[in-house]
């Protein structure tokens, strides 16, 4: 097994050293640590983990004891300076396992409570696009800067936008869901900022947007550090397993040193599986 193909903690329940022991006894020892429930032994149990575990940070983790949705490029001062802290405190975590990485969501023009992640979201005001972009970029450098000094490299997650979203607000809540958008931004970003290229968000925001998966993917290739691989049905993101024949496979960077399968399953013969498939495309 190569050791630059992930497992996403992402569609488990439990706090993550629970998580990350089982996979361990099931010979998976590259594990993408990605919410999971709150525990306050959380940070003390994975470090204890890490010299026999290579592990990576993702989004929301360490996932905080009250829950909220981190927007990085919010105008909310109290969600910004959440969202900013739980960024700067993962950035330390990572330097702490001696993890490469720390990645993150591309931000939005709302702030969704966090039980309509994934779903239909309520109908909200939405901020100005410019504004959060604005917003969005100049906190990536404050990131950009802090990471610099812990010598962890950032990547920025595309967003995804169903079709229900999409005719929810009238238009795109998000900010990075499309080719234009992203290619604007990241050939602006920082050195030390890439693209974590969720091909799954990908395939929906192409539907709902009305843009060539295969061509964004491909236009997209020279930002890219990392992906997210899963399949889904085009119209949402339900991290549903890949196969041989699935669509990005012939299209991605076989050189990096992080892939990720953020598949939900708890099956490991499922995850297993997976992995073999990536591991014969890279």
């Amino acid at each position: 097994m190569k050791n630059n193909i992930y497992i996403s903690t992402g569609g488990f329940k439990e706090p993550a050293f629970r998580i990350i022991k089982k996979l361990y006894r099931s010979g998976i020892k590259n594990i993408e640590l990605s919410g999971g429930a709150y525990s306050n032994n959380n940070f003390s149990e994975i470090l204890k983990l890490q010299k026999v575990i290579n592990m990576r940070l993702h989004n929301y983790f360490p996932p905080p004891k009250i829950p909220f949705v981190l927007n990085a490029a919010s105008s909310n001062e109290a969600i910004l300076n959440k969202s900013m802290k739980h960024i700067f405190n993962s950035i330390n975590l990572a330097n702490k396992i001696k993890s490469k990485y720390y990645s993150f969501h591309a931000g939005f023009l709302l702030d969704p409570k966090v039980d309509r992640l994934g779903k239909k979201f309520d109908i909200s005001k939405l901020q100005n696009r410019k504004n959060c972009m604005e917003n969005f970029k100049n906190n990536v450098l404050k990131i950009s800067e802090y990471a610099k000094s812990k010598n962890i490299l950032i990547l920025i997650e595309n967003n995804v936008v169903t079709k229900k979203n999409f005719q929810l607000f009238g238009t795109n809540p998000f900010l990075l869901s499309n080719p234009s958008e992203i290619t604007k931004f990241f050939l602006k970003a920082p050195k030390n900022v890439k693209l974590l290229m969720d091909v799954g968000h990908l395939k929906v925001s192409s539907k709902t947007e009305n843009f060539s998966k295969i061509e964004a993917i491909k236009k997209l290739k020279q930002f890219i550090g990392c992906y997210h691989f899963s399949e889904n049905d085009s119209l949402s993101d339900s991290n549903k397993p890949f196969n041989k024949k699935s669509w990005f496979l012939n299209y991605i960077k076989k050189n990096l040193d992080y892939y990720t399968i953020e598949v939900y399953s708890k099956s490991h013969r499922v995850l297993k599986n997976q992995l073999n498939i990536i591991k014969q495309h890279i």
